[in-house]
C-alpha cells in the first residue's frame, strides 16, 4: 500500500484572490467614508484588518504544503513527513510489530497512532475524523495483508483438523 495525505484546502488560489480584491475594494470604500465623515483616525485599522486577513490565509496555505506518504510492505511500514517548510522527516516501523490504534474514534480531536516498541507515531493530525477513520481502516487492512505475505504458512496451519474433510472413521484424507 502507498499512500499520500495532505491536508484540505476549501479555498483555491484563483478564489482567495477574488477574495482579498473584494477585501480591499471594501476596506478602501469604508475607509474614504470614514474620512469624508472626519473620522480619519479610523482610516488605519481598514488596512489593518484586510492585511491581518491576508496573513491568516498566507499562513493557512503555507501549512497546506505538509504532506505524509505512508508505505506498507511486508517487512516495514515507512512514513515520509514533509513539514511545511519542505524539511522531509522519515519513519520505519517494523510491520510484524506494529500497532494501529484510533484514539477516540469519531471526535474532533481523534489520532490514529501507529506503536512499536514503546513508541508512537501519529498520522494525518490533519485529516477530519471521518478521513481518519477511513484511512485507518485501509491501512489496517494493508497491515494484514503485508503480514500475511510475510507468512502464508499461518493461514493454512490456523485450520484445524474438523475444518477439514474426514473420511470414515476419522482418518484426514493425505494430500495427494
Amino acid at each position: 500500500m502507498e499512500a499520500e495525505l495532505a491536508p484540505n484546502r476549501s479555498l483555491p488560489n484563483p478564489a482567495f484572490t477574488a477574495l482579498m480584491i473584494a477585501i480591499a475594494i471594501i476596506s478602501f470604500s469604508a475607509g474614504m467614508l470614514f474620512i469624508t465623515i472626519g473620522a480619519w483616525p479610523v482610516t488605519p485599522f481598514f488596512g489593518l484588518d484586510a492585511f491581518l486577513v491576508w496573513l491568516a490565509f498566507r499562513i493557512s496555505y503555507r501549512d497546506g504544503r505538509a504532506r505524509e506518504w505512508v508505505t506498507v510492505n511486508a517487512r516495514d511500514i515507512e512514513v515520509v513527513r514533509q513539514h511545511p517548510t519542505g524539511h522531509r522527516r522519515r519513519y520505519r516501523l517494523p510491520t510484524a510489530w506494529v500497532q494501529l490504534r484510533l484514539i477516540d474514534p469519531g471526535e474532533h480531536h481523534a489520532q490514529l497512532a501507529l506503536s512499536a516498541h514503546g513508541r508512537a507515531l501519529v498520522l494525518g493530525s490533519f485529516l477530519s475524523p471521518p478521513e481518519r477513520g477511513e484511512f485507518a481502516e485501509a491501512l489496517g487492512a494493508a497491515i494484514d495483508t503485508a503480514r500475511r505475505s510475510l507468512n502464508p504458512a499461518r493461514e493454512a496451519s490456523q485450520d484445524t483438523p474438523k475444518d477439514r474433510a474426514q473420511e470414515p472413521g476419522g482418518a484426514v484424507p493425505s494430500g495427494g
